[in-house]
């Protein structure tokens, strides 16, 4: 397994972890397979998973929604499988999306990247 993937470190929370200290949103979450960092997905405003990949040089993260697990490579920009993470493996079930509840401006659909 590469060191790129690192199945025993589990996630670093149950939301992006930019977003909650700047008090952002997201609209879906990716976490870093190699530290567990949990990052906003690159139609969120702050994009900060590929934010995350360019400051750590870590390649592969894989989606943090419920009943998603597919892999992304940032260095070769292919899907791939992985193994089975440390939980949690989703962003709670309640959590709403876009989220966190009562950080998403009325006008959110305006803000994302298409």
């Amino acid at each position: 397994m590469s060191a790129s993937i690192r199945p025993d470190v589990p996630p670093s929370g149950t939301g992006c972890v930019e977003c909650l200290e700047s008090h952002g949103w997201w609209v879906h979450l990716r976490r870093c397979a190699q530290c567990g960092h949990i990052g906003c997905c690159d139609t969120s405003p702050a994009r900060h998973a590929t934010a995350h990949f360019r400051a750590t040089g870590h390649p592969v993260i894989q989606s943090f929604e419920p009943g998603e697990d597919w892999f992304w490579n940032y260095d070769t920009n292919e899907v791939l499988d992985g193994p089975e993470l440390a939980p949690a493996r989703s962003r709670p079930e309640d959590q709403p999306t876009p989220g966190p509840a009562g950080a998403v401006p009325a006008d959110w659909r305006s803000k994302i990247h298409r």
